[in-house]
């Protein structure tokens, strides 16, 4: 039995996408997963499975989801290993003052084509990123909210991706070794 994150774009947010977790274990467990626990309401999970393959498991939850609460998520399914590494190649601070500027942004496949220049041209001095294995770190000192560089890596990645704060990596990574 493996151990997996999965991590859930724009549910439970400003009232959109409603997606109770109780309803969220409910669908996992009934596609096999075992050990569930999520954290906070915005889709993340940590949980156990054999057998699994990543994108049909995450083409079966969202047609789930679709079917049960009449949206259909982006979600990313990683290896624990996988997470564990974003955490270890991390090539800015991860301490207390870190929570709320250092952003993960875990891509749905490979950015075979980022736009370099623009990802360049769009931050501000302070802030700094950097594209590792299938994760694009952000570290923005002056706020994340405040970040145009933040509204558009995806379009300049090419990719789809999910965004995750320093603290709730942290939390995952303590559910993940747990």
């Amino acid at each position: 039995m493996s151990k997996w994150v999965l991590l859930l774009r724009g549910i439970n947010v400003g009232g959109k996408n409603k997606l109770p977790m109780a309803d969220l274990k409910s669908l996992l467990s009934q596609l096999g997963a075992s050990e569930i626990e999520t954290y906070i309401q915005s889709g993340n999970v940590v949980f156990s499975a054999s057998g699994l393959k990543p994108q049909s498991f995450s083409q079966k939850l969202s047609k789930a989801i679709s079917d049960t609460h009449g949206f259909a998520p982006q979600i990313i399914v990683l290896k624990a290993a996988d997470f564990i590494r974003s955490i270890e190649t991390c090539p800015y601070p991860r301490d207390e003052f870190s929570e709320k500027i250092l952003h993960f942004f875990f891509l749905t496949e490979p950015a075979l084509d980022p736009q370099v220049d623009k990802l360049d041209e769009l931050k501000i001095a302070s802030e700094q990123w950097s594209l590792i294995d299938g994760v694009f770190y952000l570290y923005a000192p002056d706020g994340f909210g405040r970040s145009k560089l933040a509204v558009k890596v995806e379009k300049l990645l090419g990719v789809g991706a999910t965004a995750r704060n320093w603290r709730t990596v942290q939390k995952l990574h303590n559910l993940v070794i747990k």
